[in-house]
């Protein structure tokens, strides 16, 4: 299963592996514990929490236990969306670090250009703050790498306009269907490496005529088809799983979509409309 250890480079050099596990939505204790152990089992070698996830100190547990050498593994997290001075970002590192105790984090993200609960907030200046904080967390050398989520073209030319060193990474919602072109365009132009979470919109294109066909022309699972798109489109997905059964289909992505169904699935409509949006990254 080379996909899994094939990597994506970040604009410092820093290598990433191509396939994520995400932990978005998986309980914290024993569940979150045993899907990170049976992801790495499996082969994943990236995997993605956040401490809005409550989760971070079982993601830390399931590496260390892990027995595969830490420098073999990357782990993501974010700082919380509510975070928005630099105090506040460095003592919610901090707060990360000590949870996850795996002796550096590869990638650290900004989780939102504005608090959950106040979406579309203009926090220009607060996440000017925030990137200042990042930039002496990321010179500290305890991370190795910097980045954003859930940052539209404006949040992103706010940051740059400041930056001494710029994102690396936006994650953004992005399926087939709603592939956020304005962002992932401008990301790319600038260096960023756009990553999907919820690439499988939550199980919401799992059901689409549309790609139930196409999956079975494949002669590969639906989930597969839109992860490997992501891939072709050089997107980095972060599929979640929590049952075994998904999380070693969900690596199974050794595989070429053709040039045809690439056209097909990239000229799609949304693949699952009735799944949740994020209406400010137009």
């Amino acid at each position: 299963m080379s996909v899994l250890t094939d990597t994506f480079e970040l604009a410092n050099g820093v290598k990433i592996p191509k396939v994520g596990f995400g932990t978005w939505q998986t309980p914290a204790g024993d569940v979150a514990y045993q899907a990170v152990r049976n992801a790495l089992k499996v082969g994943y070698r990236h995997i993605d929490t956040a401490k809005a996830y409550g989760n971070e100190e079982d993601v830390g547990r399931a590496v260390r236990d892990s027995g595969i050498a830490r420098d073999q593994i990357f782990v993501t997290s974010k700082l919380p969306a509510h975070s928005k001075t630099y105090d506040e970002a460095m003592a919610d590192f901090e707060s990360t670090f000590k949870k996850l105790n795996i002796d550096y984090v590869d990638l650290y993200l900004v989780h939102a250009p504005w608090p959950w609960d106040e979406i579309g907030k203009d926090c220009d200046k607060g996440n000017v703050e925030v990137w200042r904080a990042m930039q002496d967390i990321y010179a500290s050398g305890r991370v190795k790498a910097i980045g954003v989520s859930n940052f539209n073209v404006h949040d992103l030319k706010n940051v740059l306009a400041d930056a001494k060193v710029k994102p690396m990474v936006n994650q953004i919602q992005y399926y087939v269907g709603y592939t956020e072109p304005k962002i992932t365009s401008f990301a790319k132009q600038n260096g960023i490496l756009v990553e999907a979470y919820s690439p499988l919109a939550t199980g919401g294109l799992l059901k689409n005529d549309q790609m139930l066909a196409l999956a079975k022309e494949n002669k590969v699972s639906v989930a597969q088809l839109a992860l490997r798109f992501c891939l072709q489109n050089n997107i980095l997905p972060l599929p979640k799983a929590v049952g075994q059964s998904h999380i070693e289909d969900n690596a199974k992505l050794d595989f070429e979509i053709s040039d045809e169904d690439m056209e097909k699935l990239n000229g799609m409509p949304d693949t699952a409309p009735e799944h949740s949006h994020n209406k400010t990254q137009g």
